[in-house]
């Protein structure tokens, strides 16, 4: 039998497969190196993309923001002139409160009831007098809660007059006027 020699052939197919083998991988990190590089590449535009919206909302907050700060200096310049305009008014109606004030305790005082003193100090006013009956006074207190000008009536002393006027009985009686918008939006 001769001898055939097949080491070169193995040798050869070896080279060959191992020539091959570089190939693939040479192939396939080239493949892998260019997906992640067109991956890298769509994030990154993706990114640009969002980082460019961002800037964008960034500077219509700013913008936004400016705008709720001079509304909220409009809303303190409103609420000042609102202030100026409610005490305006309420010096307007506080010209005639004395006149007001007179017209209603006329009104609120009954017959058989003299008034001695009637004195004001801020909104409390104070009234003494004389009375024929206690359903008198009754009567006047009733009334004084009634009223659309005064409000928290207190009686504070009523009692039988001195010797020589039996038939009267003395009294002291506190009340105070009410506060203007109370006064403003019962006249409407």
């Amino acid at each position: 039998m001769p001898h055939i020699n097949l080491l070169a052939w193995r040798e050869a197919s070896r080279k060959e497969a191992q020539k091959q083998f570089l190939s693939i991988l040479l192939l396939v990190v080239i493949l892998s190196f260019g997906s992640m590089f067109a991956l890298s590449m769509f994030y990154s535009a993706l990114k640009d993309g969002q980082n460019v919206r961002n800037n964008f909302l960034t500077s219509e907050i700013a913008l936004l923001d400016q705008r709720i700060k001079d509304i909220r200096e409009l809303d303190k310049r409103k609420a000042s002139l609102q202030q100026r305009m409610r005490l305006i008014e309420e010096l307007q109606s506080n010209r005639n409160l004395g006149t007001q004030i007179m017209d209603e305790v006329a009104l609120i005082v009954p017959s058989g009831v003299y008034l001695t003193s009637l004195e004001r100090r801020d909104r409390a006013l104070q009234i003494v007098g004389k009375s024929e009956s206690h359903n008198r006074v009754s009567a006047m207190l009733r009334k004084l809660e009634e009223s659309y000008l005064f409000e928290d009536a207190v009686m504070q002393v009523i009692e039988a007059g001195d010797q020589e006027l039996r038939l009267l009985n003395d009294f002291n009686l506190r009340f105070r006027v009410k506060p203007f918008e109370e006064i403003s939006e019962a006249q409407k």
